[in-house]
C-alpha cells in the first residue's frame, strides 16, 4: 500500500480495532496500580494492627504510625477515586489520627 492510498475496509477496522486494544490495555494497566495502591494500604493496616495485637511492635512507635497512615492513605486514595466516600472519609480520619500520633512522638 502506498502512502497516498486510504486504507479500505478491513485495514481501517484493524487500525481502530489496535488503537481500541491499545486504550483498553492502558485504562487496565493503570487501574491494576489504582487498586494495588488500595490492597497495599488494607494489607499495611493490617499487618500493623496484627504486629500490635500480638505484642511483637508498640502502638506508639514510628512503624506502626507510618504503615497505618501510608495504609489509610492508599485505602482513601482508591475509595475516593471509586466515589465510596464513606470508606475514603474514614479512613481520612485514620489518616489524621496516625499523623497527630507521630507528630506526638517528636514533641
Amino acid at each position: 500500500m502506498r502512502l497516498s492510498d486510504e486504507p479500505k475496509g478491513d485495514e481501517l477496522g484493524y487500525v481502530e480495532v489496535a488503537s481500541s486494544n491499545l486504550a483498553t490495555h492502558i485504562i487496565f494497566m493503570k487501574n491494576i496500580h489504582e487498586e494495588a495502591i488500595g490492597w497495599i494500604g488494607v494489607a499495611l493496616i493490617i499487618v500493623s494492627y496484627a504486629l500490635v495485637s500480638f505484642n511483637m511492635i508498640s502502638s506508639k512507635t514510628i512503624i506502626s504510625y507510618l504503615m497505618n497512615g501510608v495504609g489509610a492513605a492508599g485505602i482513601a486514595y482508591i475509595s475516593f477515586k471509586k466515589k465510596a466516600y464513606q470508606p475514603g472519609v474514614l479512613n481520612i480520619v485514620w489518616l489524621v489520627i496516625a499523623l497527630i500520633g507521630l507528630i506526638m512522638l517528636f514533641v
